[in-house]
């Protein structure tokens, strides 16, 4: 595969990740103002439903709903960010582009993934982190791809260029 091929390929799966990524901040914004679950894949707490929960105390779903509008907000954030790297400046051949473009969603999972694993409340897994690991397994494939671009020197045109 030439250069161009692979930061085309790369990139292209790189955005595909990150607009999984998208789609499921969309999908938990909906989700924080008309379900009845708290958020994909969590349908009650220890089994206290979300009613049962606002009776106790409303300013409790309150501020679970404001969170996950602010989760939602920066998932969204950083679907957007990763994918525009990706496709306006991995596509290109940017070295700084690639490299941020990996280190912003591995920090928002870093974050983010190991509370999961604690047992602090159950999850369905599939529908709770399925979404966020196919996008990931997408996204790092297309990161790979492109890095294997990003390591074969460019054509004599394009470094006259630079």
């Amino acid at each position: 595969m030439s250069r161009e091929q692979s930061l085309r390929n790369g990139a292209g799966l790189m955005v595909l990740g990150a607009l999984i990524f998208l789609v499921y901040a969309v999908v938990f914004l909906f989700r924080a103002f008309g379900s009845s679950g708290f958020e994909l894949g969590v349908d009650t707490l220890n089994g206290i439903t979300t009613d049962q929960l606002d009776k106790l105390n409303p300013a409790i779903m309150g501020y679970i709903t404001h969170l996950h509008v602010a989760i939602a907000g920066f998932i969204a954030a950083t679907a957007i960010a990763a994918g525009g790297l990706a496709w306006y400046g991995v596509r290109d051949g940017l070295w700084w582009a690639w490299i941020i473009a990996v280190i912003v969603p591995v920090v928002g999972l870093a974050v983010a993934l190991p509370m999961h694993y604690m047992g602090h409340f159950n999850y369905n897994w599939v529908s709770h982190l399925g979404p966020i690991y196919v996008g990931t397994l997408i996204y790092v494939v297309g990161a790979l791809v492109a890095l294997v671009g990003l390591t074969q020197a460019p054509p004599a045109a394009a470094q006259v260029r630079r």
